[in-house]
């Protein structure tokens, strides 16, 4: 069928004004921050921080998640499975121990003090909780109705030369770093389920588009003394995690997965990539299934998604802090960074690279570790503490949750090579706005 007959069809169906209402209310949700109450943000995040004014009906809820995906496993049979499933069926029941602790208030002194379980709790399970089910349904949006595939066909010269993934992952990208890395592995499931990424596309996306959202860098970028040079450090930031992405998809472990996928259609002869694209995405959305049930698809998935995650923040996180405190594990890490970070002078070499290491704990903790350090070095810790993308307190579990077949082996060694890449790329950055007086 040639792609002008096709428009022309699905656009007398209506498909044309749908295409459009659809697309401008999922673009609105996700990527268009607005003032509400003081805080500038997206749509998601303001009904996530909406509910979470409602205390009690916030933490019901999140009660709730964490109760449903420590007994998912059990009900589905998952805790028999692969030693990894053992595992995180462990510390799903654990994190419900620990949030039972937290919401009654019976936790020991040494649990509850501001940057453990509070933090996980507070900050990191309730957004979460809330954000992934929340967002889900948006994404009907976004997904569901030829947006996707518009885009798709629009990025496919861009995404697949730098990237080698396909042109509809550049959504994925922008909805990671104006989002946040949940909702971004949300969209990443929900299409790889539908067969529209292979595993090798999918680990891309994962590993190096998912990182956290735009508003956790400003809560990074305030510790650290950066808020001053913000734009600098947002862009510079933007690109630098990008960058590696691009690297790593040409390396193993990520360039050996299997790439078999959905091909991209090459364009008709005498028809131009915007009228691929619109008649792509107009037949999307003729064919799409009603709103409702789309909506309730998605929200199922959010839930599943949220409900694995969730649990495993409050454990794993918290095994990751108390094992950067009180063990030399990451010390132990640490001098896998130390040659680089003694060869680019980074402030003390040895405890900047053990800062940075603790960042696979939770990506908070080399600004925490870090902000008494000089410009250069704070700089470098706000970098990579974003474009290292994976940390055991949150983006790997999401991952895990996924439907993407890999490991944990594997996230290891792509976490610590887009490490010690985003300590080099990030020196040179900072060392190129101290010469040119972007910062300082």
């Amino acid at each position: 069928m040639e792609p002008e007959h096709t428009l022309d069809s699905t656009a007398r169906g209506g498909a044309g004004l749908k295409l459009l209402l659809t697309s401008m209310l999922g673009i609105g949700a996700f990527f268009v921050p607005f003032d509400l109450a003081g805080r500038s943000t997206i749509l998601v995040d303001h009904l996530a921080g909406a509910l979470m004014g409602q205390r009690p009906l916030a933490v019901g809820l999140i009660l709730a998640l964490i109760a449903y995906g420590a007994a998912r496993p059990f009900f589905d049979g998952r805790w028999r499975g692969r030693l990894i499933d053992r595992l995180l069926t462990l510390f799903k029941l654990l994190g419900l121990a620990l949030a039972l602790l937290y919401v009654t208030g019976t936790g020991p002194a040494w649990l509850m003090t501001p940057d453990r379980l509070p933090f996980l709790f507070d900050k990191l399970a309730l957004s979460v909780g809330l954000i992934v089910p929340l967002g889900a349904m948006l994404l009907t949006f976004l997904l569901g109705f030829g947006l996707l595939e518009f885009i798709g066909v629009l990025m496919q010269p861009v995404m697949r030369p730098l990237w080698r993934t396909p042109g509809h992952s550049a959504i994925d990208a922008v909805a990671s770093f104006v989002g946040s890395y949940s909702v971004g592995l949300l969209i990443t499931d929900r299409v790889f389920a539908a067969g529209k990424y292979s595993v090798r596309e999918a680990t891309i996306i994962a590993t190096g588009f998912s990182t956290v959202s735009a508003a956790f860098m400003i809560i990074v970028a305030k510790t650290l003394g950066l808020m001053e040079h913000w734009n600098f450090y947002f862009w510079s930031t933007l690109v630098i995690t990008f960058l590696i992405t691009a690297i790593l998809a040409r390396v193993p472990p990520i360039s050996r997965l299997d790439d078999e996928g959905e091909a991209e259609a090459p364009l008709p002869d005498g028809v131009n990539r915007w009228q691929m694209a619109l008649a792509t995405g107009l037949v999307q959305t003729r064919g799409a299934d009603p709103i409702g049930r789309q909506l309730l698809d998605n929200l199922r998935d959010g839930i599943r998604m949220a409900a694995a995650v969730v649990p495993t923040i409050l454990s794993v996180g918290l095994l990751g802090l108390l094992l950067a405190k009180y063990t030399p594990l990451f010390d132990v890490i640490g001098w896998l960074l130390w040659p680089l970070t003694w060869l680019l002078q980074l402030g003390e070499p040895l405890e900047t690279a053990r800062a940075l290491a603790a960042g696979l704990a939770e990506m908070f903790l080399p600004a925490i570790l870090l902000k008494e350090a000089d410009l250069l070095t704070r700089y470098v810790a706000a970098v990579v503490s974003v474009s290292t993308v994976l940390f055991f307190s949150a983006s790997i579990p999401c991952i895990l949750a996924t439907r993407i077949p890999i490991g944990v082996g594997q996230l290891l060694v792509i976490w610590l090579q887009r490490t010690l890449l985003g300590i080099l790329l990030a020196a040179l950055a900072g060392r190129l706005g101290l010469a040119l007086g972007w910062i300082g």
